[in-house]
């Protein structure tokens, strides 16, 4: 989300605009493809989601791994096509590739450590955030070095503070939200209404996608999944969605929400970084939008995308 964009925005946007592609087009690039955090595991969305539904997690980060390369794929199509209508080329490397596998190596290193040591049960899903942080330290203080001195830890220790501050103030508001939603009958009712519109499964999947578009543009990931998840497992059932699909393709409507004009708070966040208005940026990240969207549609269509990989490494 918004924080990908920032951390890596700061360097991938001059670097793109160094090689010789418009400004415009590396921010709406970098802001479009930093959503699909949220959906290629490791991802907080899926472990808030499989909290709220009970459904495993290890089976949804199983479930987001096809989808969101899809996802990405689709994107890498967009950009190379744009890039050769313009003329964009890059730039070579200035070190051999060799140099650049083993310097990265480490880094690269750490989804396989986590997802390695879920899928292997080693540890659980919990416990793998433990296991990253340790990694991410013992990497950044004997292999990289780039962690060497007790100020740099506190301020890392400081900043995580603060993120998971806001997280879990965000988490309780929308819990309570919901809690009084569902003491009241809201949630009944809000799914009652729905059905009311239409008993068309796919009439309805139609306007739930709108819906979380339009939420995913104006709010974060965790907060939607709580205000909105309780009226829609309701439908879930009535329609006898299979959960982890539903979860797959949420996320990633959500993820197209925050780069969709006019609210977009990863384009605000691009933007911000690129000294460019947002005008600018709506231009050239709307083709890199449809093109997600085409994969989400193909994503929703097919529900074996989602569940081959979980089925095939015997988790569901």
């Amino acid at each position: 989300g918004p924080a990908t964009v920032a951390a890596l925005g700061l360097v991938l946007i001059p670097g793109m605009a160094k090689a010789g592609y418009n400004k415009s087009f590396a921010a709406s690039t970098v802001a479009v493809t930093s959503g699909l955090a949220i959906v290629i595991p490791p991802s907080i969305a899926f472990i808030v989601y499989g909290g709220i539904t009970n459904v495993s997690v290890p089976v949804l980060f199983a479930a987001g791994i096809v989808p969101g390369l899809m996802v990405a794929a689709f994107i890498m199509l967009a950009v190379i096509l744009i890039s050769k209508k313009n003329g964009y080329k890059g730039v070579k490397s200035e070190k051999p590739l060799g140099q650049v596998f083993r310097e990265s190596f480490w880094g690269a290193m750490t989804p396989v450590v986590i997802l390695g040591g879920i899928y292997g049960g080693i540890f659980s899903p919990t416990e793998a955030a433990a296991v990253a942080v340790f990694y991410g330290l013992f990497v950044g203080v004997f292999i990289y070095k780039s962690i060497n001195s007790f100020a740099i830890i506190f301020d890392v220790l400081q900043k995580s503070v603060q993120a998971t501050a806001v997280v879990m103030i965000v988490v309780t508001c929308a819990g309570l939200f919901s809690w009084v939603a569902s003491s009241v009958g809201l949630i009944e009712k809000g799914s009652e209404f729905v059905l009311t519109l239409s008993q068309n499964k796919w009439i309805v999947l139609f306007m739930i996608n709108l819906l979380l578009l339009f939420a995913g543009m104006l709010l974060d990931a965790v907060s939607i999944y709580y205000v909105f998840l309780p009226f829609m497992i309701p439908l879930m059932a009535h329609f006898n969605w299979d959960p982890v699909w539903f979860g797959i393709m949420m996320t990633i409507n959500l993820a197209i929400g925050q780069v969709t004009p006019p609210v977009a708070v990863n384009l605000y966040v691009a933007a911000h970084i690129s000294n460019l208005t947002m005008e600018n940026l709506t231009k050239t990240c709307l083709p890199l939008v449809f093109a997600a969207v085409l994969a989400l549609a193909v994503i929703i269509a097919f529900p074996e995308i989602s569940l081959f990989l979980p089925g095939l490494l015997g988790l569901q």
